[in-house]
């Protein structure tokens, strides 16, 4: 094989999940996977798909090798393939910084929505962890039931943001809030956050997600 021929294969490769990844039900799929294994049924609804376009758009992930695939009964369950579980996560957090600077319509959502509920700076990864250890911080996690049952930061209290407004009195006024939920861009942890601000609440927001968090290596429970 020449060099050539291998260069190419390289960017054939390249491109081939480049494709693969190449859709917003895709991205989607894959957000909702790196929090945990789902039914092909789980993830059709929660994506909003009906059964047989959530399986072609899944059977292109699996034919790129970003999902795998196994059977509980009569269902199929996938996940992220194990091999690749970390580089898929942070694959998609480089594809959010270049999009943030390269995409006109991402800097607007940026600038115009996400920043007008949150303009402090997040909480880093490390600070969130030393926090935890030292029991000064709340942690709330803004997720759906379903997906902080695959797995949360440890001790996280779950209150989906549908719920926040009936819940207040769950919150503590008195120690700081770190909201997070599905990622760096996740809408529910801003909306969150600007909600508990416009209360009196003390609330900063983590900088990643559930996903990142996990991919790290870091401390995480799941539901019993």
């Amino acid at each position: 094989m020449s060099s050539r021929t291998a260069a190419g294969t390289v960017r054939e490769a390249l491109a081939e999940i480049a494709k693969a990844l190449g859709h917003e039900h895709r991205v989607e799929l894959i957000e909702q996977l790196a929090q945990g294994p789902r039914s092909v049924e789980a993830l059709a609804e929660r994506v909003g798909l009906s059964l047989a376009n959530a399986s072609q758009h899944l059977q292109q992930l699996r034919r790129a090798g970003l999902v795998s695939t196994q059977r509980d009964g009569k269902r199929v369950v996938y996940r992220l393939a194990d091999a690749v579980e970390k580089d898929i996560v942070s694959l998609l957090g480089a594809l959010r910084g270049v999009a943030e600077h390269a995409v006109a319509s991402m800097e607007r959502i940026v600038a115009t929505y996400l920043r007008a509920r949150d303009e402090l700076e997040p909480v880093a990864a490390e600070e969130l962890l030393a926090r935890l250890r030292g029991g000064d911080v709340v942690i709330l996690d803004v997720r759906p039931e379903d997906e902080y049952g695959l797995g949360h930061l440890p001790g996280a209290l779950n209150i989906p943001l549908r719920q926040l407004e009936q819940r207040l009195s769950e919150l503590p006024r008195r120690r700081e809030i770190v909201a997070y939920c599905r990622g760096p861009y996740c809408v529910l942890s801003f909306e969150a956050v600007a909600e508990l601000r416009g209360r009196g609440f003390k609330v900063r927001r983590f900088e990643a997600g559930f996903p990142e968090w996990k991919a790290a290596g870091l401390p995480v429970e799941a539901a019993a």
